[in-house]
């Protein structure tokens, strides 16, 4: 901490340097190329063939690495895109642009503007003209070699992670790439895009801890929403036919690197349509949003370009070779007391055949897959079977009818509240009550 704060108070002095000369923060520079077009554009071509073609460049970017030779310096520059490299040298740049150049710090903005040309090693590389340095980074970047490997540090500065991780932009790329194609898939299928309120007067759609807050104006209570089902629900009854909202939920609950009380979910909702239409429309999300037939995840190639398979959660089961009455609960608690599983007497016959499914089955499900007819207890948030009420299509019902009932309570003790403040002749802007 020491070695940092002392490397921050040398920055400092060199930017306060700066500011005496003028120098400090230009905002004249107009970039013109990103490093990854240059690299697609010429990075297959000879030495002979860029000195030919005498292709200038004007790029800009955090220097990520500064390697100083005397007369001559190699500089990477990182940009948004990726990275490319820059040679200052006092024959081209300059002797009072090179000398400058070597009190610049890693992390600092740098553009260069000069002609491509290739190394001796065959790297893409900007023969400087001109180089300025754009803006001042007063912070060190981590360890070089090792990047950024704390996770505590990644999760908490996600910029530091994104300067010096590259695989991490690629996430962000992807992530952007994804949700756009599930627009266009949705659109595609008459799906409207809306936004509904993230402050709600009761935390419904789901059974979630809620974040608290207090709207000062109308002196209420309301919640962050957990869910954006029952506005979007509303929007259905009112005609929108087919909806989706791809929106920002909050609960109050655990955190670690996997789970964040923040979150993006996706919900569309339809009219006239069942389950199974459901499961094929997601099938299509999913295959629009992979882009292309297969992909490899953890050493696995996923196909995506044949149908999903589909199975039952007894049918998974039994694939591993065990048979018997899946919905006796004395033979799935031998069998899962054969495999060392922990369970207790209020466990019924559908949370043992869950508990057994996921000990023998879920691990052999790599490709996709979609496993339908959970049992009715474990499964609250689905409709029940019209044909075999114990076991439920994959969304909900007891559950929900719970929350209506709770909504309902709520909902008529905010409205007696709001009567109370309301100021005289503002008594039609109620709150609409529930569909």
């Amino acid at each position: 901490m020491e070695e940092d704060n002392k490397l921050i108070e040398e920055r400092r002095e060199k930017l306060k340097a700066l500011r005496a000369a003028g120098q400090a923060y230009p905002n004249d520079f107009v970039r013109k190329d990103f490093a990854k077009d240059l690299s697609d554009a010429y990075g297959g071509k000879t030495k002979e063939e860029l000195e030919k073609a005498a292709v200038r460049a004007s790029v800009a970017g955090r220097m990520m690495l500064k390697r100083v030779m005397g007369k001559a310096s190699f500089a990477t520059l990182q940009d948004g895109s990726g990275r490319i490299q820059a040679y200052i040298s006092n024959d081209v740049t300059g002797e009072n642009d090179h000398e400058a150049f070597k009190h610049w710090d890693l992390g600092d903005i740098v553009a260069v503007e000069g002609r491509l040309f290739k190394t001796m090693k065959g790297e893409l590389t900007v023969n400087a003209e001109k180089v300025r340095l754009l803006a001042k980074a007063l912070r060190p970047l981590p360890e070089k070699f090792h990047g950024l490997t704390d996770h505590e540090m990644r999760y908490r500065q996600r910029y530091v992670d994104l300067v010096m991780n590259p695989q991490v932009r690629d996430v962000f790329l992807t992530r952007t790439k994804v949700i756009q194609s599930i627009r266009e898939t949705l659109a595609a299928e008459g799906y409207l895009e809306v936004e509904t309120p993230m402050m709600q007067p009761i935390p419904g759609g789901a059974a979630a801890r809620p974040f608290k807050t207090h709207h000062n104006a109308l002196d209420m209570d309301l919640y962050l929403r957990i869910a954006p089902e029952l506005y979007l629900k509303r929007l259905v009854v009112g005609g929108i036919e087919r909806v989706f909202e791809i929106n920002r939920n909050f609960r109050n609950e655990g955190i670690s690197t996997r789970h964040n009380p923040e979150f993006t979910m996706l919900e569309w909702y339809c009219a006239y349509e069942d389950w199974q239409y459901m499961i094929d429309l997601t099938e299509r999300l999913v295959r629009a949003a992979a882009d292309k037939p297969t992909v490899t995840y953890q050493g696995r190639e996923l196909d995506f370009g044949k149908p999903f398979a589909r199975v039952t959660i007894a049918d998974a089961i039994r694939r591993q070779g065990i048979e018997g009455d899946l919905r006796d609960r004395d033979f799935l608690a031998s069998r899962l007391k054969s495999l060392n599983v922990e369970l207790t007497k209020e466990h019924g016959w559908g949370a043992l055949q869950l508990m057994l499914f996921e000990t023998v089955a879920e691990k052999h499900l790599v490709q996709p897959t979609f496993v339908t007819d959970f049992p009715a207890e474990v499964s609250p948030l689905a409709r029940r079977r019209d044909a075999d009420p114990e076991l439920r299509r994959p969304g909900g019902d007891v559950l929900r009818r719970r929350l209506r009932a709770r909504a309902r309570v709520r909902h008529a003790a905010l409205r007696r509240r709001r009567h109370r403040h309301r100021p005289a002749g503002d008594a039609a802007h109620g709150q609409p009550e529930h569909p």
